[in-house]
């Protein structure tokens, strides 16, 4: 509940009128009785002026409860909907801050899950705080005044009643607790299941895998089932163990109040107000049974998102740093890297450099560190050791806006998201004019697609990108990263997806229209490096050559087999 404390003091005015409707709400349904009480009693003695008093009276506290009951409803439903506005909207900024590795260790799934369904969960917690929790606690404790005031010699069935309900409720809650968290991991794992089956469908078609992925998804399912089951196992057992102890106790009083009425006569007039307090008392458990279920089930959602806030970025830049573009030079100085809950290192020991305006070429077999060394230098991750400087300057000790400015990455796999082909574009600067969005797309080879469209850069991009084929949103993707005019392009394995012909039109803009751009270039194939000022050769995570493609072919065992039999597969039509 720390968590909400600074939201209640943020909308400090919905949360006093909340609890102010709350107390009168509460007031008027235990006072109604004492009402009723007098009206019986006014009747009794033959005091029809008093009855009409009190009956007028009865009529104003029960407008003055509607009234109260309709405005707490509403203060109340507008301080939860603010508060879980502001969470969520915190929450998702501070994922938006997370490395690589923060989002790894949470999984997409997760975070997915505690944005959606966990803030639903934090809404009804807060309306049943407000509409039952803080009101349970002044109708029990008044209910149990109220009848030992109403009948005092029995006092000790109040108290029996109030002590037997309090037991069994909180010995089954504690059982539920426990149940609520495994039942929310399972919510992570079954949107994590469901999220990567519908996103790689095309994938579980083509390999006929349906019956397997519904296999897992059912166990995983069945596994939440089980969860579910058990919550209304124990919720069936609460309600009527405690309508089970109120009645027996109503029961008790109803026969030991006969057997005494002809010593206390008046008792007459008292036996509905008391058996109202009575009810109220019981009704008030077993809804407090209820609420304190959804208030353990939100107070679960509370920590998982606390959880979220409080984890540290695993990579931290220094605000205080200049918010300039730096220069367009990399150096690597004796870098390893990583990566978390793995023994052994990706990178080990890469040291190079690469001057302002210089084509840097990576190539190196399937799992040798390309990519890796490519998101090191975008600080996607942090080295493990050494040290990696940009313009000069120690990336952590660089505002990340400069290196934002500074560093422009496009990745292997093209993500595009709906909108508009000019709002994703803009994605690489935002105040891109018709100008620049021309000339990223011409260099891409995206031009020629886009000016078919009747709507141009206005064309609307559907979700995943789905009305794009593979080349096309690749070369959107390589326009979106060269509209910034960063010193500094990673372009990682960006390619695979486009024709020979395209690939090579789109070396040869980028070799003419970014000659002062520090270009690298990972690629499989090394046809798209061989002309590039310097190629880095990697091998199980070792830099084990660097040069010219006519250095490394006369002086690199690797790159020459690399080289050897790529031409082997290119002459046999397989490249």
């Amino acid at each position: 509940m720390k968590l909400l404390l600074p939201y209640f003091k943020k909308y400090a005015k919905d949360t006093l009128l909340s609890t102010i409707m709350v107390i009168i709400t509460g007031l008027s349904t235990l006072y109604q009785p004492r009402i009723l009480e007098n009206i019986q009693k006014a009747f009794m003695a033959d005091q029809g002026h008093n009855v009409m008093n009190e009956v007028i009276l009865l009529i104003a506290m029960a407008v003055v409860a509607i009234v109260a009951g309709i405005l707490m409803v509403f203060f109340t439903s507008r301080l939860a909907q603010n508060i879980t506005s502001d969470l969520r909207e915190r929450t998702y900024r501070k994922i938006q801050s997370f490395s690589f590795a923060n989002i790894e260790y949470f999984s997409t799934g997760s975070l997915t899950t505690r944005l959606i369904n966990d803030m639903n969960q934090i809404t009804n917690l807060i309306m049943n705080l407000f509409l039952q929790l803080l009101r349970m606690p002044i109708l029990i404790f008044g209910s149990i005044i109220f009848s030992i005031i109403t009948i005092p010699r029995y006092w000790w069935a109040t108290l029996l009643m109030a002590t037997l309900l309090t037991s069994l409720g909180t010995s089954v809650l504690k059982k539920m607790d426990a149940i609520f968290e495994k039942f929310q991991v399972k919510m992570d794992d079954i949107s994590t299941q469901a999220k990567e089956t519908l996103q790689g469908v095309r994938v579980v078609k083509s390999f006929n895998q349906e019956d397997q992925e519904i296999k897992k998804f059912n166990q995983t399912s069945d596994q939440l089932n089980v969860y579910n089951l058990q919550i209304g196992y124990w919720f069936s057992t609460i309600m009527p163990g405690l309508l089970l102890i109120g009645y027996l106790i109503i029961a008790l009083v109803i026969y030991l109040i006969g057997t005494s009425i002809k010593a206390h006569p008046s008792d007459v007039a008292v036996i509905s107000p008391y058996l109202n307090y009575i009810l109220t008392l019981l009704f008030c458990s077993i809804n407090l049974g209820a609420v304190s279920m959804t208030f353990t089930r939100g107070n679960v959602s509370l920590k998982r998102i606390q959880e979220v806030l409080d984890t540290k970025p695993d990579v931290v830049f220094n605000d205080k740093a200049p918010k300039t573009k730096l220069a367009g030079s990399i150096e690597f100085d004796d870098v390893s890297f990583t990566y978390q809950g793995n023994d052994e290192p990706t990178l080990e020991h890469i040291s190079f450099k690469a001057e302002p305006g210089q084509q840097i070429g990576i190539v190196g077999a399937t799992g040798s560190g390309k990519s890796t060394l490519a998101q090191l230098i975008a600080r996607i991750y942090d080295p493990t050791t050494g040290k990696i400087k940009i313009g000069g300057s120690d990336l952590r000790e660089v505002s990340e806006e400069a290196l934002r400015k500074t560093v422009s990455f496009v990745l292997q796999k093209a993500i595009l998201f709906s909108g508009t082909i000019k709002t994703n574009l803009q994605q690489g600067k935002n105040e891109a004019t018709n100008y620049e969005l021309e000339r990223a797309a011409q260099m891409a080879q995206a031009q020629e697609f886009i000016q078919r469209y009747p709507d141009n850069f206005d064309h609307e991009v559907e979700e995943r990108s789905a009305n794009l084929s593979g080349g096309q949103k690749q070369r959107l993707s390589i326009a979106r990263g060269l509209i910034s005019g960063a010193p500094i392009l990673i372009l990682d394995d960006s390619t695979s997806a486009l024709d020979a012909e395209s690939e090579a039109k789109v070396q040869q803009a980028l070799e003419k229209e970014l000659k002062d751009t520090t270009t690298v270039i990972i690629a499989e194939k090394i046809v798209s490096v061989m002309h590039a000022d310097k190629i880095l050769v990697l091998d199980d995570g070792k830099l084990v050559a660097q040069g010219t493609h006519e250095e490394l072919l006369a002086s690199s065992p690797i790159y020459q087999e690399i080289y050897q039999t790529q031409r082997a597969k290119e002459k046999r039509g397989e490249f």
